[in-house]
């Protein structure tokens, strides 16, 4: 029975990384040759496609990491190549979750409306926002890598005393144990930055249809229609994030196979779903979507009549 479960999770997490390589590469093809269609492409897809390229990143670092942990659990690595490993998770969960934020502030910024003169100033100047967020953030990110560097300099000086200068992959898990409690409070910015995005876009909602009571339905209906869009993507990073975390604290706390197995699933579902939530979120990529399989089932019906 735990075979067959754990045969499932497998299939799960072999899924999850094919659609999310699809999902996030469909969105990086679509922006590409629009901007070479139409010469220019908008601060959105720009952000949306940076985010997808970061999502192809992790996704691999995750396999990488399940691939190793299931088949080589005792493959050797030394600490230089720990300390490359570490900085390439931080920096490239970093932009996943930094680009995601800068998307639904974006977002915010564009949708919602109050009428408080920051915010309106903010809302005019949504570009040099964003651009600003993106550039601060860079300044958590070599915070957050100076700290790290700190510590892994002291594990490993620790292990260099203790053990021999090459260890088992199975013993990164202690290793990862301070450096995961050390990153939390810097990701964590960009998840409370997400969280107020997500109430002040409710609050911006509740506000909208209070004001439109007795103004046209079709006007309504679209403003509507753009808050719950832009929930729908706030929600689902808030979501998919908070598993991934636990997901990854999980894996620290309980090092067995089964339970790598439902961690690894559960932390791809990050880069995965969420590609999808924003493609049914942008009209363009929802629109070539369709485009899309309207064009697979002409062919397969002329394969088929030609067959």
């Amino acid at each position: 029975m735990e075979s067959v479960v754990q045969s499932i999770f497998v299939l799960i997490f072999t899924v999850e990384f094919i659609m999310g390589n699809l999902g996030n590469g469909f969105i990086i093809l679509v922006n590409y040759m629009d901007m070479i269609n139409s010469r220019k492409i908008s601060a959105a897809d720009h952000l949306l496609s940076a985010l997808a390229i970061s999502r192809i990143g992790l996704l691999w670092l995750v396999f990488t990491s399940w691939c190793i942990h299931v088949f080589y659990p005792d493959f050797f690595i030394n600490l230089v190549m720990v300390r490359v490993v570490y900085t390439t998770w931080i920096v490239t969960f970093h932009f996943n979750a930094w680009l995601a934020t800068c998307l639904s502030i974006f977002y915010c910024l564009k949708i919602a409306n109050f009428s408080n003169s920051i915010f309106h100033y903010f809302k005019w100047r949504v570009k040099k926002v964003v651009s600003i967020t993106l550039v601060l953030s860079f300044a958590v990110l070599f915070l957050n890598l100076l700290q790290s560097n700190i510590y892994m300099s002291i594990l490993a000086d620790e292990y260099k005393r203790s053990m021999s200068y090459n260890f088992s992959s199975r013993y990164l898990p202690e290793f990862s144990k301070l450096l995961f409690f050390s990153n939390i409070m810097f990701t964590f910015i960009a998840f409370a930055l997400s969280l107020v995005i997500f109430l002040l876009i409710i609050c911006s909602l509740w506000k909208h249809l209070k004001r439109m009571k007795h103004s046209l339905r079709e006007s309504r209906d679209i403003n509507i229609s753009a808050h719950i869009k832009a929930l729908q993507a706030v929600v689902a990073f808030l979501v998919l994030y908070m598993t991934f975390f636990l997901s990854l604290l999980a894996q620290l706390w309980k090092h067995t196979f089964p339970a790598l197995i439902f961690s690894y699933t559960a932390q791809i579902a990050f880069p995965s779903v969420h590609s999808f939530v924003l493609v049914l979120g942008s009209s363009k990529l929802k629109l070539a979507t369709l485009s899309l399989l309207r064009s697979l089932r002409c062919e397969s019906k002329d394969a088929e009549s030609s067959g």
